[in-house]
């Protein structure tokens, strides 16, 4: 039988691992670099596409310490990252692969390991579904550092931007294709992909098309309230001669 403090055997890796994540893009104040920061424990501290983990609580110890929960942490499968993002906390991540390095725990879904290499990126789909475009300043973010999200043409309105191809390069990984969820979910008639098509918008910049979009909808609704103010001030008439032939009726002064 087992004791309380039993050891599992220690795993001897012939090579690196690999493991799929969560986390928020960030880029550094003076826009030259580009870092990531994790969705759970890891949200105070900023890492570098090769970076190694320090403990989130200030301890000095190495990590990924048996007691304590430090370290970075990964899925096996993406699947998992993918389950993870659905929760309102997660909205505005982005999907990596990384490989796994020097010491590392086991658990049920993933690892817990010392160091890391961010492979590759993957945008998921904007907050109102539709394809992504830009990564757009969220106004939140950390001393030297700011926090991105991605988001479509029509999301992004006045914010400062960036490319996720941009991004990409900064940071030194490779841009794989756009997340797609799974399941029966996608755009009616795939009016967001129409939407961030250049060619509908005559080769002008998707947000350029949307400013124009966003004024031509504020004339049909200035149009639209001019033709309800108009009815109104029927109405009211129709009313005020309804009320003084119900006085003369009635013999009213």
């Amino acid at each position: 039988m087992r004791g309380p403090f039993h050891r599992t055997p220690r795993e001897h890796p012939t090579g690196p691992l690999d493991g799929h994540k969560l986390a928020f893009p960030m880029l550094s104040a003076d826009g030259t670099r580009a870092g990531f920061s994790g969705v759970t424990l890891g949200r105070a501290h900023v890492y570098r596409t090769v970076d190694d983990a320090v403990c989130a609580h200030g301890c000095r110890h190495a990590c990924p310490s048996r007691w304590c929960d430090c370290g970075f942490y990964c899925f096996h499968s993406d699947t998992d990252a993918r389950e993870l993002a659905c929760a309102p906390e997660h909205q505005g991540s982005v999907l990596l692969e990384v490989t796994v390095s020097g010491r590392f725990r086991r658990y049920e879904l993933g690892l817990r390991y010392a160091r890391q290499r961010v492979r590759s990126i993957r945008m998921r789909p904007c907050r109102c579904g539709a394809a992504v475009s830009a990564l757009a300043d969220t106004g939140a973010g950390q001393r030297g550092w700011r926090r991105l999200e991605p988001v479509c043409g029509r999301c992004a309105g006045a914010r400062p931007v960036l490319t996720p191809d941009r991004f990409a390069r900064l940071a030194g990984i490779e841009r794989l294709p756009d997340d797609v969820p799974a399941g029966p979910l996608a755009p009616v008639g795939g009016a967001a992909e129409r939407l961030l098509d250049d060619s509908a918008f005559g080769g002008r910049d998707p947000i350029e098309g949307d400013a124009v979009a966003t004024a031509g909808a504020v004339t049909v609704l200035t149009a639209e309230m001019a033709l309800l103010q108009a009815r109104l001030d029927e109405m009211a008439r129709q009313l005020g001669r309804a009320t003084a032939r119900l006085d003369e009726l009635e013999g009213r002064d």
